[in-house]
C-alpha cells in the first residue's frame, strides 16, 4: 500500500512539474503506466488536496514554517470607500525574572 500512496504521490509532482493540471483522471493513468495499482478513491482525495494550490511553490518553502495564520486576520474596509482600518497594535508584555537559586540560601551542590 505504500507504495502505490508514493507512486500516487510522484505522479502528482511529475504532472506538477510539466505544469500540468493536477486531476484524479491523470494521476490513475501515470499509476497505471508504472503498474502500480491504485484505487481511485486515492487519487481523486489526492487531487482534492492539491487542487488550486501551486506545488512548486509548497515545495520550495518546506523548510520555512509559516504554520499559523496572523492573529487578528486582515483589517476590513469601511464602507463607502473610506480607509482601512488599522491593525490592532501588540501589547508587549514584561516577562517576569526567574528566581535564582542564590535567594533562597543554598546552593546545588551545598
Amino acid at each position: 500500500m505504500a507504495s502505490a500512496d508514493l507512486a500516487a504521490t510522484y505522479a502528482a509532482l511529475i504532472l506538477a512539474d510539466d505544469g500540468v493540471e493536477i486531476t484524479a483522471e491523470k494521476i490513475t493513468t501515470l499509476t497505471d503506466a508504472a503498474n502500480v495499482d491504485l484505487e481511485p478513491i486515492w487519487a481523486s482525495l489526492l487531487a482534492k488536496a492539491l487542487e488550486g494550490k501551486n506545488v512548486k511553490e509548497l515545495l520550495s518553502n518546506v523548510g520555512a514554517g509559516g504554520g499559523a495564520p496572523a492573529a487578528g486576520g486582515a483589517p476590513a474596509a469601511a464602507a463607502g470607500g473610506a480607509a482601512a482600518e488599522e491593525a490592532p497594535k501588540e501589547e508587549k508584555k514584561e516577562e517576569e525574572k526567574e528566581e535564582s537559586d542564590d535567594d533562597m540560601g543554598f546552593g546545588l551542590f551545598d
